[in-house]
């Protein structure tokens, strides 16, 4: 019987303990204005205790624009319980592509402080939230992805789909349904590129129904193409 003790006492102590972790950032992505100098994300702490919020930068994907060519100020304070903030992205002066969009991801932590009096029975969890980043020169002023939509073409490749991207834009997908199987994953297409998807059970002909995500995290219309 004691081992059964012994893990009622751990499962006792488990539940006694509160998860903390409560930094909210305003929005799932943060396009940058390429006509600006910064751009601006806000941040809430809905937790009771203060936290210290942390942000970086890292890559999207393999040849994209380095982490060195924007700054975040700042990386990282304090924030009150209750309080907002914002954190600001700024370029660092390293050239960027004019003719298409660039991305990086947007890491956002929020690291609940532990100096108060049930610190020894509070388990404090960091959770790291990571939102896209896209950065939208001056020459594609006034365009949208979804006006692009229509010349994202859809081949079968193999033992998947290729979605050939010719715009200058970040194309990012809220969902794709291939003869009405919805994908596991979600995918994004580059701009003046290809994106190859080999989710098993992909036939080789038949009828893809997708949707994009616009500027402010909404699903747009679906979409329906042959292939």
């Amino acid at each position: 019987m004691k081992p059964i003790t012994s893990l009622l006492l751990c499962a006792s102590a488990a539940m006694s303990m509160s998860a903390s972790a409560s930094i909210v950032v305003g929005g799932t992505r943060v396009i940058f204005d390429g006509t600006h100098n910064a751009a601006t994300l806000s941040v809430q702490n809905s937790d009771k205790v203060t936290n210290l919020v942390q942000s970086w930068l890292s890559p999207a994907e393999s040849g994209s624009i380095k982490k060195e060519s924007m700054i975040i100020t700042p990386p990282l304070f304090r924030l009150e319980s209750g309080k907002k903030a914002s954190i600001r992205i700024v370029r660092s002066g390293t050239p960027l592509p004019g003719d298409r969009e660039s991305m990086l991801w947007l890491n956002v932590k929020g690291i609940p402080a532990t100096d108060g009096p049930d610190q020894n029975n509070t388990m404090q969890i960091a959770i790291n939230s990571k939102i896209k980043l896209i950065y939208r020169p001056e020459a594609l002023k006034g365009a949208l992805p979804e006006q692009s939509a229509q010349k994202l073409e859809w081949a079968f490749a193999g033992h998947g789909i290729r979605v050939t991207n010719p715009t200058p834009f970040y194309m990012n997908f809220s969902h794709i349904k291939i003869n009405n199987h919805s994908l596991t994953s979600q995918y994004f297409a580059a701009p003046f590129s290809t994106l190859d998807i080999s989710e098993t059970g992909i036939a080789p002909h038949g009828k893809i129904t997708w949707s994009l995500i616009n500027d402010y995290g909404v699903k747009g219309q679906d979409k329906v193409t042959s292939y």
